[in-house]
């Protein structure tokens, strides 16, 4: 059917339909464009969602000529399928029934200006193909930061040790500093307060195991998992470190937080430290 025989069976004219055919494939020139500059952002930040992409990307967009807003940038994204999606953890990591002293909340009504002020820590599950093994984070609460951690085959002591020993490390300042965690049993244990009480460090935990009062690690948890792929399951502990080494050190220094002002962690730690 020619065009001619369109045009008049809809009470069109022929420059109409190209005017509507340049709209359209200048559109589809506008989307292409913008589905590239994404893919490139996500090769290091692959679950990063729609607003974060919008402030990260407004230089590339502008060096593009691009004008961009959220809403555009969400309907093309899930045109294409790309839209980010969370999922619910499902394995619990704390185990609060032991002999040793529990510590009350702290921090529950405290105004956190400061970094070094509060570290938050918690343990979370990595999946491998042998079973699970388990990532012991340190964050600072004024910055995000993550200060120390390490992943290890058991949820014995050792593992949030090394953690605790690295953020201590790298920490200019531990003057009034106030160490936060639920009340599982490695961080009641008598090893673990003790080197919190050599450096001065006061003491804090959850009350009944409420995730409300440590909303900060559990976040930081989601964020790992569901932004940088430490929700999948690893061929080996070796290869859950090094994808968590890589995604902590991303999450540090790349990714814009919307609590920060969509600055990152780093920068928050260093320039307020």
């Amino acid at each position: 059917m020619s065009l001619n025989t369109i045009s008049k069976c809809f009470g069109l004219k022929r420059d109409a339909y190209y005017k509507y055919k340049k709209r359209a494939n200048e559109r589809l020139k506008l989307e292409q464009q913008i589905i590239q500059i994404v893919q490139r952002k996500r090769q290091s930040l692959p679950r990063e969602g729609v607003r974060k992409l919008k402030k990260s990307l407004k230089d590339d967009f502008d060096r593009a000529n691009l004008k961009v807003g959220r809403d555009t940038l969400f309907n093309i994204l899930r045109k294409h399928n790309m839209l980010t999606l969370r999922k619910k953890p499902s394995y619990r990591t704390t185990n609060s029934l032991h002999r040793f002293y529990k510590y009350k909340n702290s921090i529950k009504d405290l105004e956190v200006n400061r970094p070094n002020q509060v570290w938050v820590s918690d343990i979370t599950y990595i999946r491998t193909v042998k079973g699970f093994c388990y990532l012991a984070l340190i964050t600072d609460i004024y910055s995000r930061k993550i200060v120390g951690w390490d992943l290890s085959n058991s949820l014995e002591l050792a593992g949030c040790k090394r953690a605790l020993n690295k953020a201590l490390y790298q920490a200019k300042d531990t003057t009034g500093l106030i160490h936060h965690s639920d009340r599982g049993i490695q961080y009641c244990s008598n090893v673990y307060t003790q080197i919190l009480k050599r450096n001065n460090i006061a003491i804090s935990m959850t009350q009944e195991n409420h995730c409300y009062e440590n909303a900060i690690a559990e976040r930081v948890n989601g964020i790992l998992k569901d932004e940088f792929y430490l929700d999948q399951t690893f061929d080996s502990t070796a290869h859950a470190k090094r994808t968590a080494k890589n995604a902590i050190n991303l999450y540090n220094s790349i990714r814009l937080h919307l609590s920060l002002d969509f600055k990152t962690p780093e920068m928050i730690y260093t320039n307020a430290a």
